[in-house]
Parts: structure tokens; C-alpha cells; sequence
């Protein structure tokens, strides 16, 4: 009884103390990362930071984690109680899994280079936009609509990535069938011509001044989609500041053209009149 009294008289102490040790580490290994960046040059600054970014989050998540154990400790012999319980154990083989899936990943999109901090992504073709936090086992981008969007690693099927400094602009019309081709070619041909005169200030230019690729009209891209009409689109390379913009100016040009043309748009085959 007196040996238990004596270790809750101690315990807030030695709580105290692991805490603070725990924050102090996670401060001086934040702080030497960013002196060695700040000293060195051999990485470009989106990249520094992308590797920051996660040191940060990862140093997080590892002190709390060393915290929580040490804490337990004191209460279980963590080693007979993970080893002793068939259930335990293999409820933590399950959990891991995933964990550890998540991780590697993580690691394998950083050091591969596919993603830096505060690029443009696309996510298993849905969800777009900013990354604003990469951490050991998830990504948060700001999509277009406000909304911060999470996703763990495990869960990407697919990501492209606007290409640093350059993004492609792609809309499209779905248009009826029974919509004329010779039509719907010219217009889009019209719409094309219309964005390189107004919007040219958009498109990514090489170091001569020239557009790299202008506004172009990519003629039929897609037939049949969802059983509606066939696809026409329109595409440009812009600077990836402007992405969103660009789009935008695209976007509102189509939708004139089909107005201003009588073109007939694709319905869908449960639309009843």
C-alpha cells in the first residue's frame, strides 16, 4: 500500500517531466531540419518545405505516441500484455496493417518526389485541388468549393499532379446525337480562336514568349458517354496560378458558344417530357 502511495505522489512528476523531454526533442529535431535547410541549397524551396511540412506532422505524431506508452507503463507490463492475449494481438496485427500501408506509401509518394506541399492534385479522378497538410498517413487538400478534403494514402488509387508551374486546362460539351459534327466542329474551332484572343495572357509561355500549347480544340474525345452524346473538348496549357481561372473563362466561352449556336446537348436517358 505504501509502495503505491509513493508512486501516485511521484506520478504527476514523472509525467511531467516525460512530457516535457518528449516536446523538447520534437522541438530541437523541427528546429535542426529547418537550420539545415536554411544553411544548405541543394533542394528548391517548394521541396524544403514539403519535407518540413511532414517532419513536422511526423514528429507530432511520434511524440504522442512515445508519451502514451511510456504513460501505460506505468500501469501494464505492455510486453506480457501484448504477447500474453492471442485477441490483443491479433486485433493490433489488423490495425497495424493498414497503419503501416499508410506510412509506407506516404513515404513512397514524398521521397518519389509525386507530391509537394501546396500543389494542385487530382484524386482518383473526384476530388481536386490544393495540398495543405501531408502527413505520415493522409493528405488534406482545399478543394475548389472551400471544403478540406482528407484521403489516406492506402485509399489513392490514382493522383495526378498538375506538373510544377504548368497545369492543362480541359472542358468539354457533351452534345447530343443527333447533334451535326460539321456543327459542333466549327464552333468549338470558333470557341478555340476566342480564348487564345482574349485569354492568351493565361497560357504558359516558354522563354522566347510563345505559348508552350494555346487553346486547341481536340475534336471528338469521348463517345457515348453514360449512354448521353458524344464528348468535344477544348484544351490549353496554362500557368498553374491561373489554373482556376482559366478554366473558369473556358468554361463560360463553351457555354456562350452552345447558347449563341443552337447546339443540341446531351440528355440524359432518364429525363422525361
Amino acid at each position: 500500500m505504501n509502495d503505491i502511495s509513493k508512486l501516485l505522489e511521484k506520478f504527476p512528476i514523472k509525467i511531467t517531466v516525460a512530457a516535457l523531454l518528449i516536446i523538447l526533442i520534437v522541438y530541437l529535431i523541427r528546429k535542426f531540419i529547418k537550420i539545415f535547410f536554411d544553411k544548405t541549397s541543394f533542394l528548391d524551396e517548394n521541396r524544403e518545405e514539403t519535407i518540413i511540412h511532414f517532419t513536422n506532422q511526423a514528429t507530432k505524431v511520434i511524440g504522442v505516441v512515445f508519451f502514451l506508452l511510456y504513460l501505460l507503463s506505468h500501469f501494464f507490463n505492455l510486453e506480457k500484455l501484448v504477447t500474453g492475449s492471442v485477441v490483443v494481438a491479433g486485433a493490433l496485427a489488423v490495425i497495424l496493417q493498414h497503419i503501416i500501408r499508410d506510412y509506407i506509401m506516404g513515404l513512397t509518394y514524398l521521397f518519389e518526389r509525386q507530391i509537394n506541399y501546396g500543389d494542385y492534385i487530382i484524386i482518383n479522378g473526384e476530388r481536386q485541388g490544393k495540398i495543405e497538410e501531408i502527413s505520415m498517413r493522409h493528405l488534406k487538400i482545399r478543394q475548389y468549393d472551400g471544403y478540406l478534403y482528407t484521403v489516406s494514402y492506402s485509399n489513392i488509387t490514382e493522383l495526378q499532379n498538375g506538373t510544377r508551374g504548368r497545369r492543362r486546362v480541359n472542358e468539354s460539351l457533351i452534345l447530343n446525337y443527333r447533334q451535326n459534327p460539321d456543327t459542333a466542329f466549327k464552333v468549338m474551332e470558333e470557341v478555340a480562336r476566342i480564348c487564345n484572343e482574349k485569354y492568351g495572357e493565361y497560357l504558359l509561355k516558354d522563354e522566347n514568349g510563345v505559348s508552350v500549347e494555346r487553346f486547341q480544340f481536340n475534336q471528338i474525345t469521348e463517345l457515348n458517354v453514360d449512354f448521353m452524346g458524344h464528348k468535344y473538348s477544348i484544351s490549353g496549357l496554362v500557368k498553374e496560378a491561373d489554373y482556376v481561372e482559366a478554366s473558369k473563362k473556358l468554361r463560360y466561352e463553351l457555354a456562350l458558344a452552345a447558347y449563341n449556336s443552337d447546339l443540341i446537348m446531351a440528355e440524359s436517358t432518364s429525363t422525361s417530357h
